[in-house]
């Protein structure tokens, strides 16, 4: 089975992977954006309060036959005193893509709801499941999607594809960092603790993920703020 994932993933084109980091972050900050503006269907603004990271990976490859497997590249940013870190690179592998024959594309965004779960995204490389849980995040604007995982969950992640927007499961898929991506952005190979932990200036080239971010941080903010 595991052979057939690989030779699944073999056949989505090369080029798929090729997107430059900086237009990746483009493609990162509109898929927040648009998750986030999308009425009563999105993220729960509380939840968005709440998390420590943000994780946005756009394109997220995934081919399944019965036992499947996913390739991605995307960013996150974690929060600090000062507002959010600069960006890190994340690379996602591995794990079931579920029932579904064929290959898929969708966009991945990642809540890290504690700083347990952060400290496993600044680890050179984790796998969900095995070292740390991740569940499907609640849809849907109100207080009410709260349930239980989701307040207990380390990380939250929902998917969109073809127009849909809904929690997904990564179990078993492997979160690793790119310094590679990282040099490109950076002009120097920096680790991803090194940018989240020291005071990494923004690029210019994350300037407008940077502004979605804050903008969406706020609104959640101020929601929280009003129920309180």
């Amino acid at each position: 089975m595991k052979n057939i994932s690989v030779l699944l993933l073999l056949c989505i084109p090369f080029g798929a992977f090729a997107e430059a980091p900086a237009r990746r972050l483009d493609s990162a900050a509109a898929i927040l954006s648009e998750t986030m503006s999308t009425p009563d269907k999105g993220i729960p603004l509380n939840l968005m309060a709440r998390a420590q990271c943000v994780v946005v990976v756009p394109g997220l490859k995934a081919a399944a036959f019965g036992f499947g497997a996913k390739y991605g590249k995307g960013f996150f940013s974690c929060r600090k005193a000062s507002g959010w870190s600069a960006p890190a690179s994340i690379r996602i592998e591995g794990g079931s893509a579920g029932f579904q024959i064929g290959i898929v594309e969708s966009d991945l965004i990642l809540l890290i709801m504690n700083r347990k779960g952060a400290e496993r995204l600044l680890s050179t490389r984790f796998t969900v499941g095995g070292q740390g849980q991740a569940a499907a995040g609640p849809v849907g604007r109100s207080t009410t999607a709260q349930t239980d995982i989701s307040m207990r969950a380390e990380m939250l992640s929902w998917s969109r594809a073809r127009g849909v927007f809904a929690g997904v499961s990564l179990e078993g898929a492997t979160l690793r960092q790119d310094v590679g991506d990282n040099g490109d952005i950076y002009g120097r190979r920096l680790t991803n603790r090194q940018i989240i932990d020291g005071n990494t200036a923004w690029p210019a080239a994350a300037s407008e993920f940077h502004s979605v971010l804050n903008r969406y941080a706020a609104r959640a903010h101020r929601r929280a703020h009003k129920r309180s």
